[in-house]
């Protein structure tokens, strides 16, 4: 059964993170339909990697009067049945086991959260239908048996998004996806996710790139200093003085067919 988009897929209350000694998120509160597109936009060091580790539980918040976190209307998962819920694409290329897995099995890895398809792990025949029905929705059926670590970095972000989606595709929470891409590839990925936004798929994208927001993304949040500091509708947020005062330098910004381009 399809969510609506009125159920919650994320409610933060009062959460502070810290990492090590110091304290890098700070009274954040966020609410968070399913199937809603997002973009979180902030300086580097802003905190926006950690609010998305905090969201997949792999940063806990400091346990205070009043704090909550709720994901999918639960406070407590299982976070293997956490991850089959939630696809997360990190900033990172894949590591050394994944570049010598074929791109389907690199998606199948997805029903594991492992690096590769270890002899351990078992495939079933509908994990491989569901594998074949993603590299067709995200138009990698060309790389369906060609070595990841053979790819361009490009096609392999494409597949890390497609094993990000084989378990579910409810929502997607991107970091910075852009990191290490030529711009053909730039381009070759807004499309992907113009498309997934335009079937359903829920994103949640963090980004310091303005050109990183594409059109169906309507609600951005800023970040700075480990605060969300604004919250609301992308055009009353992306605007050069808004830009200018997050990012502490002068900001000019342009449009063109949906896509805000900022230098």
């Amino acid at each position: 059964m399809a969510l609506q988009q009125t159920e919650p897929f994320l409610e933060l209350s009062h959460v502070n993170v810290a990492r090590g000694e110091n304290v890098v998120l700070h009274d954040i509160n966020l609410a968070v339909n399913a199937g809603e597109h997002i973009a979180i936009l902030g300086p580097n060091g802003c905190g926006k990697s950690t609010l998305i580790k905090t969201i997949t539980c792999e940063c806990y918040p400091i346990v205070q009067e009043g704090m909550g976190v709720r994901i999918f209307g639960r406070a407590r998962w299982d976070l293997t049945e956490l991850k089959k819920r939630l696809g997360v694409v990190a900033p990172e290329l894949p590591g050394r086991p994944t570049l010598t897995t074929t791109g389907r099995d690199a998606v199948l890895t997805g029903f594991f959260s492992a690096s590769t398809l270890w002899p351990n792990l078992t495939v079933t025949g509908e994990m491989r239908d569901r594998a074949d029905e993603v590299l067709a929705l995200i138009d990698a059926e060309p790389l369906r048996d060609k070595l990841v670590g053979h790819m361009s970095a490009g096609q392999q972000r494409r597949i890390m998004i497609g094993r990000a989606l084989v378990a579910s595709s409810q929502m997607l929470l991107l970091d910075e996806p852009s990191n290490a891409l030529d711009l053909a590839s730039q381009r070759d990925l807004r499309d992907l996710l113009r498309r997934l936004a335009q079937q359903g798929t829920g994103i949640l994208l963090i980004t310091h790139h303005v050109s990183d927001i594409i059109p169906e993304i309507e609600r951005i949040l800023m970040m700075k200093d480990g605060r969300i500091v604004a919250d609301g509708p992308r055009g009353e947020l992306l605007t050069a003085p808004r830009l200018s005062d997050l990012f502490r330098t002068e900001v000019r910004l342009t449009e063109k067919d949906g896509f805000h381009h900022a230098w």
